[in-house]
């Protein structure tokens, strides 16, 4: 029985991957240290980490893994029909809770 779906890689990294559904597969990439999604096979498209612009004042962010950490505010890749975009939002944090 042959499972039709469509191949997925990483720009960045070896990570390869196989779906049967509709999401969009992401994984950690072992190159920037993030969850950044895959590129299909075939597709012309691309892959950009957006870095943030904004202060971060004691936010905790997403960094990147690599030699640079970075701070990245999220992960877009762009294709000829759209855009796919992964927001690393900040984690929320609470203080004086009792």
């Amino acid at each position: 029985m042959t499972v039709n779906g469509k191949d997925w890689w990483c720009p960045n990294c070896t990570e390869v991957a196989h779906t049967v559904d509709s999401k969009l597969p992401h994984h950690r990439c072992v190159k920037v240290g993030l969850m950044v999604p895959l590129l299909q096979v075939g597709v012309p498209a691309k892959l950009v980490l957006v870095e943030r612009e904004d202060m971060i004042a004691g936010e905790h962010v997403q960094y990147s893994g690599d030699e640079s950490h970075r701070p990245y505010m999220s992960a877009v890749v762009t294709r000829d029909d759209g855009q796919d975009t992964t927001v690393f939002a900040p984690t929320a944090t609470a203080e004086g809770v009792s």
